[in-house]
Parts: structure tokens; sequence; C-alpha cells
């Protein structure tokens, strides 16, 4: 009886662990992080994370079997996206630990990111201030990251397109820049260009990955 549970208990955590093991490379947990702002083909999330189309083909096919991502078939097209809210949760708990708890981590981070000296402001404050009408709020992902869900009434420029259209922004207000979470660069990207230029842009400490867990309310389709 005592074997039969031991050997029971060591199907049970070596279940547990392939979930761990689908994680254990960093291409898989950047094809979640592209996955938690909507559903994409396998091109588009190859071209994303910079993998030929086999290779993110096998690393996808690896988070589909360990059950965090899930498919559908539209033509010749394999659509993926996120099994669920809760596998999104893993992903941002992952990196919160492993920023907490790995002391490679943060030098890591701010390698990436890069110093941008901005000010950031909290979920909270931007609603605040967005009622205000202080505040216009800048999405600089790609279009398609945009259409999928983002924060209700932000303006839509990528931000390798900011540059030539750093006149669609007024002025006379401040600028709140987001992208897809905390770890993107896309928005520090976008506030050393904006106030390069001399307006008054600081981020978002987050990003959409946050907002949407945190139950903010989400707009979707709609260039703005």
């Amino acid at each position: 009886m005592a074997e039969t549970t031991s050997r029971s208990k060591s199907r049970l955590y070596d279940a547990f662990a392939a979930g761990g093991k689908a994680l254990a490379s960093g291409k898989r947990l950047e094809l979640l992080d592209l996955l938690a702002q909507g559903e994409r083909t396998v091109d588009a999330l190859a071209k994303a994370a910079g993998l030929n189309l086999t290779t993110a083909s096998a690393h996808l096919q690896t988070l589909k079997q360990a059950g965090f991502v899930t498919t559908r078939r539209e033509g010749v097209r394999i659509h993926y996206r996120l099994a669920g809210d809760d596998v999104a949760r893993l992903f941002a708990l992952l990196r919160k630990v492993a920023e907490a708890h790995h002391a490679s981590v943060p030098a890591a981070r701010d390698a990436y990111l890069g110093e941008d000296g901005a000010q950031e402001i909290t979920r909270e404050e931007l609603v605040a201030r967005v009622q205000d009408g202080r505040t216009v709020v800048l999405d600089v992902r790609p279009v398609a990251e945009y259409l999928a869900g983002h924060i209700p009434g932000a303006v839509c420029i990528p931000v390798e397109e900011l540059a030539e259209r750093i006149s669609e922004l007024p002025e006379e207000r401040e600028i709140v820049v987001y992208c897809r979470g905390e770890y993107c660069v896309l928005a520090h990207d976008a506030v050393r260009l904006l106030t390069g230029r001399g307006r008054h842009a600081i981020r978002l400490n987050d990003g959409m990955l946050e907002w949407r867990l945190a139950e903010m309310p989400v707009a979707a389709g709609d260039l703005a």
C-alpha cells in the first residue's frame, strides 16, 4: 500500500513538473508574453519572437502539450491563444518571483530596459488623470495588439512610427505611455524619444498584461 501511494505521489509531482519544464525556456516565456496581448498565428509569433517557423512551432507545441495554450484553425492558418487568464497570472507571477529571488534578474532587466529617468504612475493614478482631462494615454504596441485590447481612450502610435507621428500628440498635455507589461522596452523607448523632443512624457508602471489581470476596463478594435 505504501509503495503504491509513493508511486502515485511521484506521478502527481511528475505531472506538476511537466508544466515547469514547458516554462524552462526564455523563448517559450517570450511567446507567452506575446500571447498575453491576444491571439496570434504561428507566422506572426515567429516573426515577433525572432524565430524561424520550425523553431516557433516546436516551442508552441511544447506549450500546448503542457496545457498553457490552445489553438484554432482558420483555413490553413493555426491561431494560438493562452489557455486562460490563470496562465497569464502564472507568467506574471513567475517574472516577479524571479526578480525578487534571483540575483541576475534585476541587472538583466536594467540592461534591457535602460534608463529614461521617467516618472511612473499607477493604474489608479492614470484613471484619475484621464478623468481630469490632463493626460493623453499613448499605446506604443503594434497595431494588432492594440486592436486585440487596449486601455479605453488610448491613442495608438506604434513606437517605430512615433518619431514621424509625434505631431499628432497635443503639445500642451502630458503623455502617459504604456506597452505590453512591466518588462516591455517599447514604453521606455517611447519616453526617451518624447522627452528628447521636449514633450512631457511619463510611463505607466506596468502595462496591458497587468491591466487585464487587475480586471480594469479594456476596449477592443477601433484605432484612435
